[in-house]
């Protein structure tokens, strides 16, 4: 079948509809190749055709558990008035969703973004009782749905490795940058002394050891601070940190405000702490540096230093560690002939193996397996 015969659906209840995956990367490539896409948000901005994807949004009521009950059922409501040939789902709690369309006789894929199961052993709002039995019903759960579902689309190696044990029609399409979104400063020595953190804030993302290591930089860097706060409380707390004093806060940006932060750092830091779900993650962020040729300040998990240090593109830190932390940004910003080469090299990494053309290879080819196997 032609691309333009079949109809997908990308489904979700929780992400906003600029998400870079599901948006400005499965979506769009999927655009691009000729399919006719659509995309079901929850987030009350209405309906709108954006990037050769129609968006359809069925409207955002309450906190996270009206999302649950309610957002879910109405993202159904929509995806089965879309009668879409494909349905691909972006949140465990579509699951049941699936489910239902796959009954339907409909072909669902399900993307994991994250190991959810890991995920929930770290929530700090819950006894560690109520998290050992959340994930264990989680995972059953997720284990009897992804069985029955077309396939799944994985994040990273770790969790595409889980999901092929549960369904064989698993692959990977890791979270790699789009490389026309960031680029090399053509300007590394009028660079001011700054590196940057772009990302979600919270504490198990390392935020209150950053802010801290900024008190003890003997350098005179500044750090670039970009995103939301998980918690209002959290970001009261940060700001009382004497290191605060040397941060610029520029809050969440889109995609252009993100690129002029890489523009104007000479580093990009991204030390999360070493809970279960990190260890094996990719974090796009990291990437993101190295596209925008940049050096890394990574956590120094296996994983991560691995890629690091056989990329020669920037230094790995103890995470917990504020005094390490400084001594990398300090390091990198009074040898700045050898971060630009990091900089260079992860570039270069970048070039060759970890960018999105790559994976939109892997997204394209299961999407044809998926056509020509379920598809009638």
């Amino acid at each position: 079948m032609p691309p333009s015969t079949i109809r997908i659906a990308h489904l979700t209840s929780a992400h906003p509809r600029d998400d870079v995956r599901i948006f400005h990367k499965e979506c769009k490539s999927l655009a691009v190749a000729g399919y006719e896409v659509h995309l079901v948000v929850a987030d009350n901005l209405g309906a709108e055709q954006q990037g050769g994807v129609a968006i359809h949004d069925v409207g955002k009521r309450g906190g996270r558990l009206a999302r649950v009950a309610g957002a879910t059922r109405r993202v159904l409501k929509q995806a089965l008035a879309l009668d879409a040939d494909i349905y691909h789902l972006h949140d465990p709690e579509l699951l049941w969703v699936g489910l239902v369309l796959s009954m339907k006789g409909k072909a669902v894929i399900f993307d994991a973004h994250e190991d959810v199961s890991l995920q929930l052993l770290n929530k700090p709002y819950l006894t560690p009782f109520i998290l050992k039995i959340a994930a264990r019903v989680y995972s059953a759960v997720e284990r009897f749905a992804c069985k029955r579902l077309t396939g799944v689309v994985a994040a990273t190696p770790f969790i595409g490795a889980k999901f092929r044990t549960i369904n064989p029609d698993t692959v990977e399409v890791c979270n790699y940058p789009i490389l026309v979104e960031f680029s090399p400063s053509e300007n590394w020595d009028t660079k001011p002394d700054e590196v940057c953190y772009v990302g979600g804030l919270s504490g198990v993302r390392g935020i209150r050891q950053i802010v801290t290591a900024m008190s003890s930089v003997k350098s005179d860097a500044r750090l670039n601070l970009a995103g939301g706060f998980s918690e209002a409380d959290l970001r009261i707390e940060v700001q009382s940190i004497p290191g605060w004093e040397r941060v610029n806060e520029y809050g969440v940006q889109n995609r252009l405000g993100v690129s002029q932060i890489y523009e104007r750092s000479r580093a990009g830091l991204v030390t999360l702490l070493p809970i279960p779900n990190y260890l094996d993650a990719l974090p796009v962020k990291m990437f993101e540096y190295m596209s925008a040729g940049i050096p890394v300040i990574a956590s120094n998990f296996a994983l991560w230093r691995g890629i690091v240090d056989e990329n020669a593109c920037g230094l790995c830190v103890d995470p917990e560690n504020p005094t390490e932390i400084a001594s990398a940004i300090d390091y990198l910003l009074t040898h700045p002939a050898e971060a630009k080469q990091m900089g260079d090299n992860g570039r270069r990494a970048v070039l060759s193996r970890y960018n999105w053309l790559n994976e939109e290879t892997q997204l394209l080819d299961f999407y044809r397996y998926v056509v020509s196997t379920h598809v009638h």
